[in-house]
């Protein structure tokens, strides 16, 4: 397992991207829609992880909810797996309780799930991994 990402969730890319583009002096990547999540995402690609940028586009979008409830910050930890279905049913097995028992398609096309704050201390961790093609 390795770190992928760091997900924040902002009020607006617009406003937002400009910001973490002047810290780390890199360019931010593409705008992505993720039509599962009704988020847009644009991700600030670093040698050691990736920083990802969610900006909800529906008011029923978890990112939106997330804003709503706490604010924008830190969304979610992600972290790199292979065998993301293994783990999943391991991490499960072992009474973590998961969002995910299945991964679903997230941004860059990742197979991607989620494991349930009430069960990592109120941290939302999620596992991504490749599609074999």
């Amino acid at each position: 397992m390795n770190l992928a990402h760091i997900g924040i969730a902002v009020k607006s890319l617009d406003e937002s991207v400009p910001v973490f583009e002047k810290i780390f002096n890199v360019k931010a990547g593409e705008k992505e829609f993720v039509e599962g999540q009704k988020v847009n995402v644009r991700k600030i690609r670093l040698d050691n992880c990736d920083i990802e940028l969610l900006e909800g586009t529906d008011p029923e979008s978890p990112i939106s909810k997330f804003i709503e409830k706490k604010g924008e910050g830190i969304h979610h930890v992600s972290f790199g797996v292979k065998d993301i279905q293994g783990n999943l049913d391991r991490i499960g097995d072992s009474g973590i309780k998961l969002i995910n028992e299945k991964a679903v398609i997230g941004a860059d096309e990742m197979l991607v799930a989620f494991l349930h704050p009430k069960s990592t201390n109120s941290v939302l961790m999620e596992l991504t991994e490749p599609q074999t093609k």
